[in-house]
């Protein structure tokens, strides 16, 4: 049976697009130029480890020629998502949308397995509640810091345990001793003109992990005139509902956090995080069939910019001070792949002074964290991880930048697993570090930028 006959039988998905597209499914040719830029094509070289090859069970199960079992479910789970396919695809083939219609889809009949099911309802308990989130990350702070950690691993107490607790253990990045909070130590009145003003996503795990690069984020907006409001109200983005197949969840984040940044009357919303902005910016495909969300919905995508994409638009380049170090960036797989977005973080670190940027061979690979495939696929993650830790090592930089931060996480846990020696850092942290090195320098002393400023709460 062709592609297009075959694209006639399908059923439509149901409401919720709880399903892939047949016109998604039927534009995949299966020319095979997607191989070489899968990671588990090139780890395993099996057709079903491939795009095409999953797009073809995928077209299978909706038409009901094969059934949801185990067997054909888990070729579909080990997929990144990375959506580097979709990003070389002739044919424009939106892979994202059969990858994740395909999960709900299998969601939505009940009939997935139960690794699936506990996954989410453990996401479920977690993420869309802060004040959990909190709890649990002032627990990770005391286990780490009250030397409990040591003695666990001096025990080697967990790699007694199941479910993988040991390797997650591992890849634990220390817990911030201050967490990011929108003003936490006032609002700055002289931020800004007071017309310029742009929101924040602050995340899920950020706040707790990776304050620095909302603290770095804030100072860069606001030394560029603009008012920075975090909604105190925002939620988790969805992006691990929506790649997970709970489209339902996901739906019910969307719609609050379109509400909350609606509400806040800014002229963007601002992401450090490319994997939640990649989601952000798909609220509108998320909730198209929505008939009171579907035009807010695509509203509020279109003001979705990240981080980079918004600076590079500005004279960005005006009192960066030098930095004298080699570093090499690491693409993350949803800023460059589903977004498109490659030449903006290059652009803004090949703008300091005195920093070298060396690429590193295939910098658009992914590095195996993808959400949380670092700990539900932990062989294949530490795979990838190790390949692109031998690919940092070759550029003998001291430094990698990345633009996620499930990145920065998984690149800090190959840096102490596989080394080289190094730091990971945002591309925006770096640019920060850059507009400091510039104040303190005496040429940029006169008509300096005012200091730093807390977050204006919406």
């Amino acid at each position: 049976m062709s592609d297009t006959t075959s694209s006639t039988t399908r059923a439509a998905a149901p409401a919720g697009q709880a399903g892939p597209r047949p016109e998604d499914i039927s534009r995949c040719v299966h020319c095979g130029f997607c191989l070489n830029f899968c990671p588990t094509y090139v780890a395993l070289g099996l057709e079903t480890e491939s795009p095409r090859g999953r797009i073809h069970l995928i077209d299978a199960l909706s038409q009901g020629r094969i059934q949801p079992k185990r067997s054909v479910l888990e070729h579909l789970d080990l997929c990144l998502g990375c959506r580097a396919c979709e990003a070389t695809c002739p044919s424009g083939v939106h892979y994202g949308r059969i990858i994740e219609g395909a999960r709900a889809q299998v969601v939505a009949t009940g009939r997935h397995p139960l690794s699936w099911r506990l996954r989410s309802l453990v996401l479920r308990w977690t993420l869309p509640h802060p004040r959990r989130l909190r709890v649990l990350a002032l627990l990770l702070r005391f286990y780490q810091r009250s030397g409990l950690q040591s003695l666990v691993r001096w025990t080697r107490l967990l790699r007694l345990l199941p479910f993988g607790l040991y390797h997650m253990e591992q890849l634990l990045p220390p817990v911030a001793s201050r967490f990011f909070a929108p003003a936490s130590s006032g609002a700055n009145p002289d931020a800004g003109d007071g017309t310029r003003r742009v929101a924040l996503l602050t995340g899920c795990v950020m706040p707790f992990f990776y304050p620095q690069t909302h603290e770095a984020t804030v100072r860069v907006l606001e030394r560029h005139g603009y008012r920075v409001v975090v909604p105190e109200e925002q939620v988790c983005c969805g992006a691990l509902f929506v790649h997970g197949g709970d489209r339902q969840t996901a739906r019910r984040l969307a719609r609050r956090n379109i509400d909350v940044f609606l509400a806040a009357g800014v002229e963007a919303v601002v992401i450090n995080a490319a994997g939640c902005g990649s989601t952000l910016k798909e609220y509108g495909d998320l909730l198209a069939d929505d008939p009171e969300y579907a035009e807010k919905a695509a509203h509020f995508s279109s003001l979705v910019k990240d981080i980079t994409e918004f600076l590079v638009e500005l004279p960005f380049e005006e009192g960066l001070g030098r930095l004298e170090r080699r570093v090499t960036y690491q693409d993350s797989c949803h800023l460059a792949h589903a977004q498109r977005i490659t030449a903006a973080p290059r652009r803004l670190l090949k703008a300091i002074p005195g920093l070298e940027l060396v690429e590193m061979e295939n910098a658009d690979r992914c590095c195996g964290s993808a959400g949380i495939y670092n700990v539900t696929h932990r062989e294949m993650s530490s795979r990838l991880l190790a390949d692109k830790m031998r690919a940092v090592a070759a550029t003998g930089a001291s430094a990698v930048v990345t633009a996620n931060p499930g990145c920065m996480l998984q690149l800090q846990a190959g840096l102490r697993l596989h080394g080289p020696q190094g730091t990971v850092a945002h591309v925006v942290e770096v640019l920060d570090e850059a507009y400091a090195a510039g104040k303190t320098a005496p040429a940029a002393a006169e008509g300096a930028a005012p200091p730093p400023a807390a977050r204006e709460p919406a």
